[in-house]
């Protein structure tokens, strides 16, 4: 998997299974599916947002990705059809299960019919019959592809990571080959990461990846984050841009530290707010979220840019308390 385009972004391990990711994955969230939360996510789509014209924008964005040598995808089942997409562009390009490393998730049902109208777009439900049901249909989509599979946005809230039922399931499925991961989500991340972190099977951890919401804004994971990273758990690291709100179309990206910094290094905003995450040592895959080619290309940046103290020292002054960030977050339309 590790050929010369993936190297030059940088491996790291999927847990202790020796599986190597790309430090930059390509999510698929705003990929899959007509509706997001992303700030002006609708102005991606010039060409619409029906299901054939999706796919193909998806196909075109994979393609990129894999060209740049991004070997990590991330999808779930909210995510429309973004597993569809997936795996039908897995299979025109003729790509081997041992030449990328796919990771989906469950807990979400998207409900939005694919319709931007103000809709409920997804409901969440971390039940053992909706693990059962959700995995028979990823599998049944992605295959052999599927080598991640992780509890979509896990809270203290939803106790899912003390349900004895889900909790057995998942280790048979570890025990059948496919790692297992949580994400977590919400104010409260760091209660999650740390439940996560305590869950054995067979005297080893059952959990191989923590994904979590961390970025110029939201900072509230970062010690339990590195205690994943320095046990062994894999760190992918998502919305690093706060939907939107750390780039040219959001506030974070228009004015402030941010701004004064990508303007010293003639850069968009993107590049400076990925680049301070890319630079954390225990943050081992970036997940970007790009919808245009465009702004692939610019994440793309974001291990290039090389940070001086200075200039870490003026973002710093752009963290928000938890509480507020995911009140905001809470509040981002459906576009």
């Amino acid at each position: 998997m590790a050929d010369n385009r993936a190297a030059k972004l940088g491996m790291r391990q999927l847990g202790t299974a020796g599986l190597a990711v790309t430090r930059l994955g390509l999510g698929l969230a705003a990929l899959g599916r007509p509706a997001y939360i992303n700030i002006g996510h609708g102005e991606d789509f010039p060409e619409g947002r029906t299901v054939e014209a999706m796919e193909a924008h998806c196909g075109r964005m994979l393609d990129r990705a894999f060209e740049a040598g991004i070997r990590y995808f991330d999808a779930a089942r909210s995510y429309g059809l973004a597993e569809q997409f997936l795996r039908s562009w897995i299979d025109r390009r003729g790509i081997r299960p041992d030449q990328i490393v796919v990771g989906s998730k469950w807990g979400y049902r998207y409900t939005g019919d694919w319709h931007v109208d103000g809709r409920v777009q997804e409901v969440k439900d971390h039940s053992e019959a909706m693990l059962k049901a959700q995995l028979a249909e990823s599998t049944s989509i992605l295959g052999p592809y599927l080598q991640l599979y992780q509890i979509h946005s896990a809270t203290p809230q939803s106790g899912v990571l003390d349900d004895a039922r889900v909790l057995d399931r998942l280790r048979g499925l570890r025990a059948r080959g496919i790692l297992i991961g949580a994400t977590a989500s919400g104010p409260r991340q760091s209660e999650t990461i740390h439940r996560v972190l305590e869950i054995q099977s067979d005297g080893q951890p059952l959990f191989s990846a923590v994904q979590a919401t961390w970025n110029l804004l939201e900072r509230g994971a970062e010690s339990a984050l590195r205690e994943a990273h320095r046990v062994g758990v894999t760190v992918l690291i998502k919305e690093a841009l706060a939907n939107g709100r750390l780039t040219s179309k959001g506030e974070g990206g228009r004015s402030g530290p941010l701004r004064s910094v990508a303007e010293r290094r003639q850069v968009s905003a993107d590049v400076i707010a990925l680049g301070f995450v890319a630079e954390q040592p225990w943050a081992d895959v970036l997940l970007l979220g790009a919808t245009t080619e465009e702004q692939l290309e610019s994440n793309l940046r974001a291990l290039e840019i090389g940070l001086n103290p200075e200039e870490v020292q003026l973002l710093d002054a752009m963290r928000e308390p938890a509480e507020q960030y995911w009140s905001r977050r809470a509040h981002l339309p459906w576009t």
